[in-house]
């Protein structure tokens, strides 16, 4: 049984996302949705410091505003961690010192990038040695979007999310994005939309229990396709983060006036993603919707999952 750490600091930076598709299954009786998302992780990481310590702790930094971020016991690095050492039966803690650089609150997976680097991060610090497929077992019953941000690159999720299968994906893809100063919470937004087709249900087609996704994103994704993904983003979460704040659909509409292929709300919000043709193009966009007083970043993706970066 490990009883002491091996290492004194690990550095591991894990990737944010953008759903590209996400269908949203019909609500089951224990409240949650089966989804079908294709998942891209991009060039916005999160950057976790584990040091030894008797307990667990964590603290934030970066730039962002964290402000709002927990760091008790509810935490999800903290949770990560405490759920490899009951694992592997370690008897010490971790000092977490975490950079963010995704929008805390923007459905792009921030805090399951935070988990998925802890874990790896908190793996190798103590010694544990645990297999990829061991960690995403463990990374799955922390959050769905917690095993991609171990895999990155692209792939598709069904089930919650957590049930991922490799997509294949050429070349590289330009995204724009407009950042929020507010935060949303995917719970409230998933009711929201179960109540948007309970008012809507004799004009939207039923969901059913087990959708897919479409063989055109996969195919845009393969061929690098960027025009072609820009025409099949799709996001079932969209209308109900539109209808809690409809100051999004603005600036969707303002960023497909300004010459984006495709954009969408990315998760459950409120990020926003538009999908530029090149470099220069995703300059130019970011250039314009800066001037118009909205808060972008650029970003490409995919990039690979987390990975260690130092150990001492």
């Amino acid at each position: 049984m490990i009883t002491e750490a091996i290492l004194k600091h690990v550095h591991v930076r894990a990737p944010g996302k953008i759903n590209v598709f996400l269908k949203v299954g019909e609500v089951m009786d224990d409240g949650y949705h089966d989804v079908a998302t294709a998942y891209q992780a991009i060039s916005l990481y999160e950057d976790v410091h584990a040091y030894p310590a008797d307990d667990f702790s964590v603290s934030f930094s970066g730039s962002v505003d964290v402000s709002g971020v927990p760091t008790d016991t509810s935490n999800l690095a903290i949770r990560a961690a405490k759920a490899l050492a009951r694992r592997t039966g370690y008897r010490g803690g971790v000092r977490l010192e975490i950079e963010k650089h995704v929008p805390v609150a923007g459905g792009m997976g921030g805090g399951s990038a935070d988990a998925a680097a802890t874990l790896l991060a908190c793996d190798a610090l103590w010694g544990t040695e645990r297999s990829r497929d061991d960690l995403l077992a463990l990374a799955a019953r922390l959050g769905a979007d917690v095993p991609f941000a171990l895999l990155g690159g692209t792939a598709v999720g069904t089930g919650r999310g957590d049930q991922l299968s490799a997509a294949l994906a050429k070349g590289q893809f330009e995204w724009v994005l407009a950042l929020a100063d507010f935060g949303m919470s995917t719970p409230q937004v998933y009711q929201e939309l179960d109540a948007h087709r309970a008012r809507h249900i004799l004009d939207i087609s039923p969901s059913g229990r087990q959708p897919t996704v479409d063989s055109a994103v996969l195919q845009a994704l393969r061929a690098g396709d960027a025009h072609l993904l820009g025409e099949v983003l799709y996001n079932d979460l969209q209308a109900a983060a539109l209808q809690l704040r409809p100051v999004l659909g603005e600036v969707l509409e303002f960023g497909d006036s300004q010459g984006a292929l495709g954009s969408l709300v990315s998760g459950s919000g409120p990020t926003i993603a538009f999908l530029a043709a090149d470099t220069d193009d995703a300059v130019e966009l970011q250039v314009t919707l800066a001037s118009s007083g909205l808060k972008v970043i650029r970003a490409h993706g995919p990039v690979h999952g987390a990975r260690i970066i130092s150990q001492s």
